[in-house]
């Protein structure tokens, strides 16, 4: 994936891969209260803005302070930032910078989604939409290279349309809102945006990977597999900044409504033998929720789930996961249903009784899978059916060719998973 031109490095660049996690403390600076003030300068929705900060806006690059005494977090904390590092206010009034439009038309660096009538070499305000730039040096940053939060919301709906009107691969309609989300991001932690407009965004974004997550696992290859490892990444690092914007929002009065789901997903990364998360125990993670969260139906289920899970209770799991998970939740389940399938396989071929096969029939229904698809995973765990006189086809138990399927093979259908608009956000 190809980023921004970048300037010469220098003792004051800074990398700003990720938006850093600034909102590590309960409490924020009282300068930050421009941004998360439900009468916010950047707010549309009352149609009206700060006069102090719609004037330093208009004067050119403004900056302010990340971090202060009251600001729990230190440093090293906030993945080695220097609370020196300051925070600008954008005034561009485009998806992409007018600098950087020239830029890469110049080099023929347009995705085909920003090319002017197909033309390499020719883009506009309405097509160009600001890359990802690895390092970004403070002596170098303009407050025209940076948008202002209305323009980061109308991005990110462009960017969105795209997923659903485009007509070219999903792999590159992906690689291209992916590289530009993470501007989003990056242009959010520069301004220091913390208020409840960024955490809708966020969620947006959260989701965004995670279908993601799921499209790229029902077509993963030699090509897709390090998309799918990188978009996994993000998604990581997008819910780890959503919980600290939840945290800081709260202190000011605001609860999003899809919170307690979206906590969700950091058990649902942590289950299955290959868990996509790392860090403190769950026991753990647990213990510093808030009460109204444990509470919750979401957080409810998935410590439902993820103790079926652990107990090999498979028949619990699937009713559960099948009556209770929302849409996002099935997609990072989805993952780990094969894995519960050879689970449950492996007790009935070793604990069932030998005169008497199991009906494949019944056995698809328990494990939710259409026949003709259990009756291939069981001879992809080394299994053999039968075939009885009126052509009903059973498992024999007690066979010793048993064995768990290695990776790549394939994801067998969970039907709830398919119904509505995939990428309606």
């Amino acid at each position: 994936m190809s980023s921004a031109p970048t300037a010469d490095r220098n003792p004051t660049q800074k990398s700003v891969e990720e938006p850093v996690s600034q909102w590590t403390g309960r409490k924020r600076h009282s300068d930050s209260k421009m941004h998360r003030n439900k009468d916010s300068a950047f707010t549309r929705a009352k149609g009206n803005r700060n006069p102090s900060l719609s004037s330093a806006m208009d004067s050119g690059l403004t900056w302010g302070r990340r971090g202060s005494s009251s600001s729990q977090g230190s440093a090293s904390e906030r993945e080695g930032e220097p609370e020196s590092l300051p925070f600008v206010v954008g005034n561009c009034p485009d998806m992409c910078p007018a600098r950087e439009r020239a830029e890469r038309e110049r080099l023929r660096d347009l995705a085909v989604f920003e090319r002017f009538y197909g033309n390499p070499r020719k883009t506009s305000s309405s097509l160009a939409v600001k890359k990802f730039c690895r390092t970004i040096s403070s002596v170098h940053v303009h407050a025209s290279d940076i948008r202002p939060l209305p323009v980061l919301q109308d991005t990110l709906a462009h960017l969105f349309n795209l997923l659903e009107s485009s007509d070219q691969p999903f792999e590159v309609v992906h690689e291209f809102v992916f590289d530009r989300t993470r501007s989003i991001r990056q242009d959010l932690s520069m301004q220091n945006i913390s208020g409840y407009e960024a955490v809708d965004m966020y969620e947006q974004m959260v989701m965004f990977h995670i279908k993601s997550h799921h499209k790229l696992l029902q077509r993963e290859n030699v090509s897709t597999s390090s998309m799918h490892y990188l978009n996994l990444e993000q998604l990581k690092k997008s819910l780890k900044t959503l919980y600290d914007l939840y945290d800081v929002n709260r202190s000011s009065g605001f609860v999003s409504k899809h919170e307690a789901e979206f906590y969700s997903f950091h058990v649902l990364l942590h289950l299955g033998s290959n868990c996509q998360a790392t860090g403190e125990s769950l026991a753990t993670w647990f213990w510093r929720l808030e009460p109204h969260l444990l509470k919750s139906k979401d957080l409810s289920f998935v410590r439902s789930v993820l103790r079926y899970f652990r107990i090999n209770n498979f028949k619990q799991f699937f009713c559960m996961v099948a009556e209770r998970a929302s849409h996002l939740q099935l997609c990072l389940l989805e993952p780990l249903f094969n894995e519960v399938r050879a689970q449950a396989l492996s007790s009935i071929n070793h604990c069932g009784y030998k005169l008497h096969p199991y009906p494949l029939s019944h056995l698809a229904k328990l494990l939710m899978m259409k026949e003709s698809d259990m009756e291939s995973f069981c001879n992809l765990c080394g299994l053999e059916t039968i075939t009885d006189e009126t052509g009903k086809k059973f498992l024999p138990t007690k066979q010793n060719s048993f064995n768990f399927p290695k990776g790549g093979h394939p994801m067998y259908n969970f039907e709830r998973l398919w119904r509505g608009e995939f990428w309606l956000l």
